[in-house]
Protein backbone atom coordinates (compact mmCIF):
# COMPACT_ATOMS: atom_id res chain seq x y z
CA UNK A 1 0.00 0.00 0.00
CA UNK A 2 0.81 3.73 -0.39
CA UNK A 3 1.83 5.44 2.93
CA UNK A 4 2.89 9.03 3.46
CA UNK A 5 5.09 9.65 6.61
CA UNK A 6 6.69 12.22 8.09
CA UNK A 7 10.62 11.22 9.13
CA UNK A 8 11.27 14.17 11.31
CA UNK A 9 9.50 17.24 13.36
CA UNK A 10 7.75 19.16 10.72
CA UNK A 11 8.96 17.16 8.29
CA UNK A 12 7.20 16.74 4.12
CA UNK A 13 5.06 14.08 3.67
CA UNK A 14 6.91 11.38 1.74
CA UNK A 15 5.05 8.97 -0.61
CA UNK A 16 6.33 5.34 0.38
CA UNK A 17 5.30 1.55 0.32
CA UNK A 18 4.84 -0.47 2.94
CA UNK A 19 3.16 -4.03 2.90
CA UNK A 20 -0.71 -4.09 3.82
CA UNK A 21 -1.84 -4.75 7.29
CA UNK A 22 -3.29 -7.44 8.07
CA UNK A 23 -6.58 -7.67 10.38
CA UNK A 24 -5.96 -9.32 13.59
CA UNK A 25 -8.42 -10.25 16.37
CA UNK A 26 -10.90 -7.69 16.85
CA UNK A 27 -10.00 -5.60 13.91
CA UNK A 28 -11.29 -4.02 10.96
CA UNK A 29 -9.01 -4.03 7.47
CA UNK A 30 -10.91 -0.62 6.03
CA UNK A 31 -9.34 1.06 2.89
CA UNK A 32 -9.23 4.71 3.18
CA UNK A 33 -10.62 7.32 1.35
CA UNK A 34 -10.52 10.43 3.17
CA UNK A 35 -8.51 11.69 6.05
CA UNK A 36 -9.05 15.02 8.31
CA UNK A 37 -6.92 17.49 9.11
CA UNK A 38 -6.82 19.12 12.80
CA UNK A 39 -4.84 21.35 14.79
CA UNK A 40 -3.64 18.60 16.80
CA UNK A 41 -2.18 16.74 14.02
CA UNK A 42 -0.65 19.83 13.01
CA UNK A 43 1.31 19.62 16.73
CA UNK A 44 1.86 16.40 16.41
CA UNK A 45 3.55 16.60 13.25
CA UNK A 46 6.06 19.16 14.56
CA UNK A 47 6.31 17.29 17.95
CA UNK A 48 5.06 19.99 20.23
CA UNK A 49 2.46 17.95 22.20
CA UNK A 50 3.81 16.56 24.77
CA UNK A 51 0.31 14.58 25.45
CA UNK A 52 -0.18 13.56 22.25
CA UNK A 53 3.14 11.51 21.14
CA UNK A 54 3.78 9.92 17.66
CA UNK A 55 7.27 8.45 17.60
CA UNK A 56 8.62 9.58 14.03
CA UNK A 57 9.46 8.10 11.42
CA UNK A 58 5.48 7.49 11.53
CA UNK A 59 2.52 7.68 9.34
CA UNK A 60 0.00 10.43 10.64
CA UNK A 61 -3.86 11.48 10.46
CA UNK A 62 -6.25 10.95 13.82
CA UNK A 63 -9.49 10.79 11.59
CA UNK A 64 -10.48 8.94 9.15
CA UNK A 65 -13.40 7.53 6.37
CA UNK A 66 -13.36 4.83 4.14
CA UNK A 67 -14.93 1.02 3.44
CA UNK A 68 -14.24 -2.24 5.24
CA UNK A 69 -11.85 -4.97 3.16
CA UNK A 70 -11.70 -7.42 5.50
CA UNK A 71 -12.48 -8.16 9.15
CA UNK A 72 -10.53 -9.83 11.72
CA UNK A 73 -11.61 -12.80 14.36
CA UNK A 74 -14.58 -11.74 16.58
CA UNK A 75 -15.62 -8.90 14.74
CA UNK A 76 -19.06 -8.88 14.36
CA UNK A 77 -20.52 -5.80 14.04
CA UNK A 78 -18.52 -4.87 10.50
CA UNK A 79 -18.66 -6.66 7.16
CA UNK A 80 -16.86 -6.31 3.64
CA UNK A 81 -17.91 -3.54 2.14
CA UNK A 82 -19.25 -1.60 5.08
CA UNK A 83 -18.74 2.15 5.66
CA UNK A 84 -17.06 3.46 8.65
CA UNK A 85 -15.27 6.33 10.15
CA UNK A 86 -13.26 6.66 13.11
CA UNK A 87 -10.20 8.22 14.92
CA UNK A 88 -8.07 4.98 14.65
CA UNK A 89 -4.59 6.30 14.98
CA UNK A 90 -1.86 8.86 14.29
CA UNK A 91 -0.72 9.02 17.84
CA UNK A 92 0.94 7.01 20.47
CA UNK A 93 2.61 4.24 17.66
CA UNK A 94 -0.78 3.78 15.78
CA UNK A 95 -0.84 3.83 12.40
CA UNK A 96 -2.47 7.05 11.18
CA UNK A 97 -4.85 7.70 8.42
CA UNK A 98 -2.45 8.78 5.37
CA UNK A 99 -2.64 5.90 4.03
CA UNK A 100 -4.27 3.45 1.69
CA UNK A 101 -5.16 1.09 4.32
CA UNK A 102 -5.54 0.87 8.03
CA UNK A 103 -5.75 -2.33 10.22
CA UNK A 104 -8.04 -0.47 13.07
CA UNK A 105 -9.63 -1.79 16.47
CA UNK A 106 -13.22 -2.25 15.37
CA UNK A 107 -13.96 -0.95 18.72
CA UNK A 108 -12.64 3.12 17.54
CA UNK A 109 -15.00 2.50 14.43
CA UNK A 110 -19.00 2.80 13.75
CA UNK A 111 -20.87 2.78 10.45
CA UNK A 112 -20.37 6.10 8.34
CA UNK A 113 -23.91 8.08 8.46
CA UNK A 114 -25.18 7.32 5.22
CA UNK A 115 -26.72 11.06 4.48
CA UNK A 116 -22.61 12.07 4.62
CA UNK A 117 -20.10 11.67 1.89
CA UNK A 118 -16.73 10.02 3.20
CA UNK A 119 -14.98 13.48 3.30
CA UNK A 120 -17.50 15.06 5.77
CA UNK A 121 -17.66 11.68 7.88
CA UNK A 122 -13.69 12.22 7.86
CA UNK A 123 -14.24 15.98 9.49
CA UNK A 124 -16.10 14.21 12.68
CA UNK A 125 -14.28 12.20 14.52
CA UNK A 126 -12.31 14.11 17.14
CA UNK A 127 -14.25 17.04 16.99
CA UNK A 128 -17.36 14.86 17.70
CA UNK A 129 -15.90 12.65 20.50
CA UNK A 130 -13.98 15.66 22.28
CA UNK A 131 -17.44 17.76 22.09
CA UNK A 132 -19.34 14.73 23.34
CA UNK A 133 -17.70 13.41 26.07
CA UNK A 134 -17.89 16.93 28.08
CA UNK A 135 -21.71 17.73 26.77
CA UNK A 136 -23.03 14.52 27.46
CA UNK A 137 -20.34 12.20 29.68
CA UNK A 138 -19.36 14.83 31.72
CA UNK A 139 -21.95 17.51 31.74
CA UNK A 140 -25.19 15.20 30.89
CA UNK A 141 -26.21 18.49 29.41
CA UNK A 142 -30.00 18.50 28.56
CA UNK A 143 -33.67 20.89 28.22
CA UNK A 144 -33.89 24.18 29.84
CA UNK A 145 -30.34 24.61 30.29
CA UNK A 146 -28.57 27.45 29.13
CA UNK A 147 -24.94 26.54 27.60
CA UNK A 148 -21.96 28.63 26.05
CA UNK A 149 -19.57 27.30 23.90
CA UNK A 150 -16.56 28.99 23.03
CA UNK A 151 -15.22 29.58 19.92
CA UNK A 152 -18.52 28.21 18.54
CA UNK A 153 -17.75 28.31 14.69
CA UNK A 154 -14.06 26.10 15.92
CA UNK A 155 -13.53 22.60 15.26
CA UNK A 156 -14.95 21.68 18.80
CA UNK A 157 -17.22 24.54 19.17
CA UNK A 158 -19.28 24.39 15.86
CA UNK A 159 -20.47 20.35 16.81
CA UNK A 160 -20.99 21.71 20.26
CA UNK A 161 -23.57 23.72 19.30
CA UNK A 162 -25.09 21.05 17.24
CA UNK A 163 -25.10 18.56 20.03
CA UNK A 164 -26.17 20.74 22.93
CA UNK A 165 -29.01 22.48 20.70
CA UNK A 166 -30.25 18.71 19.44
CA UNK A 167 -30.49 17.81 23.26
CA UNK A 168 -33.09 20.72 24.00
CA UNK A 169 -30.33 23.07 25.36
CA UNK A 170 -30.80 26.67 24.41
CA UNK A 171 -26.55 27.84 22.99
CA UNK A 172 -24.58 30.64 22.79
CA UNK A 173 -21.53 30.50 21.25
CA UNK A 174 -18.68 33.32 21.32
CA UNK A 175 -17.13 33.95 17.79
CA UNK A 176 -15.82 37.11 15.70
CA UNK A 177 -17.76 39.56 14.02
CA UNK A 178 -17.07 37.59 11.17
CA UNK A 179 -18.20 34.28 12.00
CA UNK A 180 -22.08 35.06 13.57
CA UNK A 181 -23.97 33.62 10.71
CA UNK A 182 -21.77 30.25 11.44
CA UNK A 183 -22.97 30.14 15.10
CA UNK A 184 -26.56 31.66 13.85
CA UNK A 185 -26.60 29.08 11.06
CA UNK A 186 -25.58 25.97 13.61
CA UNK A 187 -28.75 27.05 15.72
CA UNK A 188 -26.48 29.39 18.90
CA UNK A 189 -26.90 32.51 19.82
CA UNK A 190 -23.53 34.41 18.51
CA UNK A 191 -22.05 36.81 21.00
CA UNK A 192 -18.75 38.58 19.89
CA UNK A 193 -16.04 37.98 22.29
CA UNK A 194 -14.45 41.72 21.18
CA UNK A 195 -17.76 43.46 21.67
CA UNK A 196 -19.05 42.63 25.02
CA UNK A 197 -17.16 41.94 28.09
CA UNK A 198 -17.98 38.95 30.17
CA UNK A 199 -20.59 41.18 32.34
CA UNK A 200 -21.61 42.28 29.76
CA UNK A 201 -22.58 39.22 28.32
CA UNK A 202 -23.98 37.80 31.45
CA UNK A 203 -26.28 40.54 32.21
CA UNK A 204 -27.60 40.29 29.10
CA UNK A 205 -28.28 36.71 28.07
CA UNK A 206 -28.65 35.55 32.04
CA UNK A 207 -29.40 38.07 34.20
CA UNK A 208 -25.67 37.93 35.74
CA UNK A 209 -26.91 34.43 36.77
CA UNK A 210 -24.19 32.68 34.54
CA UNK A 211 -24.68 29.97 32.06
CA UNK A 212 -25.07 26.22 33.64
CA UNK A 213 -22.44 24.68 31.07
CA UNK A 214 -19.60 26.53 29.59
CA UNK A 215 -17.38 24.16 27.58
CA UNK A 216 -13.97 26.15 26.58
CA UNK A 217 -12.48 24.61 23.62
CA UNK A 218 -9.90 27.27 23.42
CA UNK A 219 -7.67 27.33 26.77
CA UNK A 220 -6.07 29.82 28.33
CA UNK A 221 -7.62 33.27 29.35
CA UNK A 222 -11.16 31.46 28.01
CA UNK A 223 -10.67 29.08 30.39
CA UNK A 224 -10.52 31.21 33.50
CA UNK A 225 -13.43 33.51 32.10
CA UNK A 226 -15.62 30.07 31.87
CA UNK A 227 -15.05 29.57 35.54
CA UNK A 228 -16.41 33.00 36.50
CA UNK A 229 -19.25 32.93 33.66
CA UNK A 230 -20.97 29.93 35.38
CA UNK A 231 -24.15 29.15 37.61
CA UNK A 232 -23.90 29.11 40.77
CA UNK A 233 -24.11 25.76 42.86
CA UNK A 234 -25.52 23.51 39.66
CA UNK A 235 -23.09 25.39 37.02
CA UNK A 236 -20.43 22.85 35.29
CA UNK A 237 -17.44 24.11 33.27
CA UNK A 238 -16.08 21.85 30.71
CA UNK A 239 -12.21 22.57 29.29
CA UNK A 240 -10.51 19.92 26.00
CA UNK A 241 -7.75 22.18 26.31
CA UNK A 242 -7.08 22.59 30.48
CA UNK A 243 -3.31 22.05 30.05
CA UNK A 244 -2.15 25.73 32.01
CA UNK A 245 -2.37 26.77 35.29
CA UNK A 246 -5.38 28.46 36.48
CA UNK A 247 -7.04 29.77 40.22
CA UNK A 248 -9.55 27.84 40.84
CA UNK A 249 -11.37 30.19 42.92
CA UNK A 250 -13.60 32.34 40.91
CA UNK A 251 -15.19 28.37 40.36
CA UNK A 252 -15.06 27.30 44.34
CA UNK A 253 -17.07 30.53 45.34
CA UNK A 254 -19.72 29.63 42.81
CA UNK A 255 -19.55 25.93 44.02
CA UNK A 256 -19.67 24.99 40.74
CA UNK A 257 -17.89 22.02 38.44
CA UNK A 258 -15.22 21.59 36.49
CA UNK A 259 -13.99 18.24 34.26
CA UNK A 260 -11.53 18.15 31.91
CA UNK A 261 -11.63 16.32 28.62
CA UNK A 262 -8.63 14.21 26.99
CA UNK A 263 -9.90 12.69 24.21
CA UNK A 264 -6.95 10.59 23.10
CA UNK A 265 -6.71 8.57 26.36
CA UNK A 266 -8.54 5.48 24.56
CA UNK A 267 -5.81 5.51 22.03
CA UNK A 268 -2.96 6.02 23.84
CA UNK A 269 -3.76 3.55 26.95
CA UNK A 270 -6.25 1.19 25.28
CA UNK A 271 -8.76 2.04 28.00
CA UNK A 272 -12.17 2.99 27.08
CA UNK A 273 -11.71 2.16 23.36
CA UNK A 274 -15.56 0.89 22.96
CA UNK A 275 -17.08 4.43 23.92
CA UNK A 276 -15.47 6.24 21.10
CA UNK A 277 -17.11 4.01 18.82
CA UNK A 278 -20.61 4.08 21.03
CA UNK A 279 -20.19 8.16 20.22
CA UNK A 280 -19.73 8.28 16.84
CA UNK A 281 -22.81 5.68 16.33
CA UNK A 282 -24.92 7.90 17.93
CA UNK A 283 -23.75 10.87 15.96
CA UNK A 284 -24.42 9.38 12.95
CA UNK A 285 -27.74 8.81 13.92
CA UNK A 286 -27.68 12.47 14.82
CA UNK A 287 -26.19 13.43 11.20
CA UNK A 288 -29.17 10.77 9.30
CA UNK A 289 -31.77 12.95 11.33
CA UNK A 290 -30.27 16.12 9.95
CA UNK A 291 -28.96 17.10 13.56
CA UNK A 292 -25.43 16.92 12.78
CA UNK A 293 -23.15 18.18 10.13
CA UNK A 294 -19.28 19.42 9.59
CA UNK A 295 -18.50 22.93 8.67
CA UNK A 296 -16.19 21.82 6.38
CA UNK A 297 -13.20 24.19 4.46
CA UNK A 298 -13.97 25.83 1.02
CA UNK A 299 -10.60 24.09 -0.15
CA UNK A 300 -10.26 20.31 -1.47
CA UNK A 301 -6.89 18.39 -1.34
CA UNK A 302 -5.74 14.64 -2.39
CA UNK A 303 -2.94 12.82 -1.82
CA UNK A 304 -0.07 14.77 -3.53
CA UNK A 305 -1.33 17.77 -1.33
CA UNK A 306 -0.68 16.90 1.79
CA UNK A 307 1.40 19.22 2.53
CA UNK A 308 -0.46 22.18 1.76
CA UNK A 309 -3.53 21.01 3.71
CA UNK A 310 -1.48 21.10 6.82
CA UNK A 311 -0.15 24.60 5.97
CA UNK A 312 -4.05 25.72 5.92
CA UNK A 313 -5.41 24.22 9.05
CA UNK A 314 -1.94 25.89 10.59
CA UNK A 315 -2.70 29.33 9.58
CA UNK A 316 -6.42 28.66 11.25
CA UNK A 317 -8.96 27.39 8.42
CA UNK A 318 -12.43 28.68 8.13
CA UNK A 319 -13.86 24.63 8.39
CA UNK A 320 -12.59 21.56 8.78
CA UNK A 321 -9.97 20.83 6.29
CA UNK A 322 -9.75 16.75 4.99
CA UNK A 323 -7.54 15.09 2.53
CA UNK A 324 -9.15 12.59 -0.21
CA UNK A 325 -7.10 9.53 -0.75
Amino acid sequence: MKIYKVEQPDGDFLEAVAPDPIAKAGEVLVRIHASGVNPLDIKIRAGQAAHARQPLPAVLGLDMAGVVEEVGEGVTEFKRDHEVFGMTGGVGGLQGSLAELVAADARLLAHKPSKLSMREAAALPLSTITAWEGLVDRAGVHAGQKVLIHAGAGGVGHIAVQIAKARGAEVFATVSADKTEIATGFGATPIDYKALSLAEYLAKYTDGAGFDVVYDTVGGKTLDDSFAAVRRYTGHVLSCLGWGTHALAPLSFRGATYSGVFTLLPLITGEGRQHHGEILAAAAKMADEGKLKPLLAAERFNASMIGQAHALVASGSLGKVVIEL
